[in-house]
């Protein structure tokens, strides 16, 4: 069997470099010997509904309404996520499926995809730079999560959806300390980065949920290296921003 891991529209939602997330996912599967493929779907492609993981990217306010008006007429997305797969959402790809986002100077409203019991509105001050998070996990136990968000609009969570990770620096959904939203299989954050690149750990994460079963160490002792070389790297720059940040006050 090939698992589907589905970048939805690349052209519309893709302006970050989101799809290094897909492209990582994939990678530490077949590293794994277990098959998987990288889908491309565009506007006016069928989304396919037997994918194992759906990615939504980050994009601009205008192409949001686009995906949304898209993605609801061809309904894909929906089956897919009723057959039990993943949809992990990042920055507007995260505000879109909501219950509804605002776009452009007059905060114009819009209806999202109703995937998450969240609002986002335009905040006060645009959200630019490294943003650090603390990640608890199913176990119990707590990870860092690193990235870079860049984003205008704030999110409010309702009382169906969790939040993913708790701001140590930066912004994050900028209404309630946290950042990001979970609500059963759709898993949506601010940060790019890739972010998934930049944190391993909950790259596998999201796999496992997937998948429904733990997956074995990762057998290239060589990636694995790089990605500690880079977490260090980022928990450090974040950690400086933090401290030059409290030093100001």
């Amino acid at each position: 069997m090939t698992h589907k891991i589905v970048v939805v529209y690349q052209s519309l939602l893709g302006i970050y470099g989101d799809r290094g997330n897909a492209m990582v996912l994939t990678k530490r599967l077949n590293w794994r010997g277990i098959d998987a493929e990288l889908i491309m779907v565009e506007p006016g492609e069928p989304v396919p509904d037997d994918a194992l993981i759906y990615l939504l990217g980050g994009g601009e306010d205008r192409a949001q309404v686009a995906a949304v008006k898209a993605l609801e007429a061809d309904r894909g997305l929906h089956r897919g996520l009723d057959a039990g797969a993943v949809l992990f959402a990042v920055c507007a790809g995260y505000q879109l499926c909501g219950h509804s986002f605002t776009v452009g100077d007059a905060d114009e409203v819009f209806s999202g995809l109703g995937l998450l019991d969240i609002e986002t509105r335009r905040g006060d001050e645009r959200a630019v730079g490294e943003i650090l998070t603390q990640w608890t996990k199913p176990d119990g136990s707590t990870s860092f999560i690193t990235g870079f968000e860049n984003h205008g609009g704030f999110t409010q969570l309702g009382s169906q959806a969790a939040p993913l990770a708790k701001v140590e620096v930066g912004v994050g959904n900028g209404t309630d300390g946290f950042d990001g939203a979970v609500q059963g299989r759709v898993i949506g954050t601010y940060p790019h980065g890739p972010v998934l690149p930049r944190n391993p750990e909950f790259a596998d994460y999201l796999l496992e949920l997937a998948l429904g079963y733990s997956l074995d160490p990762l057998p290239r002792p060589d990636v694995n290296a790089e990605h500690e070389q880079l977490r260090a790297e980022r928990l450090h720059i974040a950690r400086t921003t933090k401290n030059r940040a409290e030093q100001t006050r």
